[in-house]
C-alpha cells in the first residue's frame, strides 16, 4: 500500500506505526507550504512536568516549501534541546545505551530543516536496528491518488491511535502520556520499542 507522510522532528509513535508496516510503500513529502505549529518542527517529550514541546527555530526568508526552509542557530536551540531530553531521560532504562546515538542527532548543523529531520530519523532506525526504504516526493500534489497521511498527525488533538500503557519515567506522578516522541518508547522499551509499534492500532 502506498501512503504518503509529513517528515517529522524526532516523530511521534504513531506516525512511525504507519512509516514501518512492511506492506507499505511510503513516500515522504518534502514539496508541501509549510504548516505552522505541527511535528515538523517541533516533537514533545515526557519532562519532570508533564508534556514538553521541542520546537526547532525556522529562519524567516519568504521561502515556505518544506525542502527548502533552513534552520535559524541564531540561539544554540541544539544544546538545550538536548539538555532537555537528556534530563528527562536519563533515569530511564535505556537511556544510556542510545544516549551516544541520540546526542549525534545535535552534533552539527545541516542547513536546511528537511535535511535535519531526515538525519534524525536515519539515527532513530538504527536503534531500532530496522531498515525502511522510502522515496521523496518529485513535486507538489493536492490531491494524491493514495493514502495522505499529510495532515493525519495532530500536534494541537488528542492522538486517535489505540496504544498500550508502558512505564515512563515520570509516570508514576503524573500519569502515562501516550504517543510522545519515539525518543520516548525507545528510552523506556529499549530493544522492545519496534514490537511495540506494530502492536499499535487506530
Amino acid at each position: 500500500m502506498k501512503i504518503l507522510l509529513p517528515i517529522f522532528y524526532l516523530p511521534p509513535i504513531s506516525w512511525f506505526s504507519e512509516f514501518l508496516k512492511e506492506e507499505n510503500e511510503v513516500v515522504l513529502e518534502q514539496f508541501e507550504n509549510f504548516p505552522k505549529q505541527t511535528y515538523r518542527n517541533r516533537t514533545n517529550i515526557y519532562g519532570a512536568n508533564g508534556k514538553l514541546s521541542l520546537i526547532i527555530p525556522i529562519h524567516h526568508t519568504g521561502k515556505r516549501c518544506v525542502k527548502d526552509l533552513e534552520i535559524s542557530y541564531a540561539e544554540d536551540w541544539q544544546k538545550l534541546h538536548w539538555k532537555s531530553i537528556k534530563n528527562a531521560y536519563q533515569s530511564s532504562p535505556y537511556f544510556e545505551y542510545y544516549e551516544t546515538k541520540l546526542e549525534n542527532i545535535f552534533k552539527d548543523q545541516p542547513n536546511t530543516l528537511l535535511a535535519f529531520n531526515l538525519k534524525a530519523l536515519k539515527v532513530i532506525l538504527e536503534i531500532l536496528k530496522t531498515e525502511k526504504e522510502y522515496s521523496l516526493t518529485e513535486e507538489y500534489v493536492q490531491s494524491v491518488d493514495f493514502f495522505n497521511f499529510r495532515e493525519k498527525f495532530s500536534a494541537k488533538k488528542d492522538s486517535e491511535y489505540q496504544m498500550n500503557e508502558y512505564y515512563q519515567t515520570f509516570s508514576d506522578k503524573l500519569g502515562f502520556i501516550k504517543d510522545l516522541s519515539i525518543i520516548d518508547l525507545i528510552c523506556n522499551l529499549g530493544p522492545e520499542s519496534a514490537t511495540y509499534i506494530k502492536k499499535i492500532t487506530k
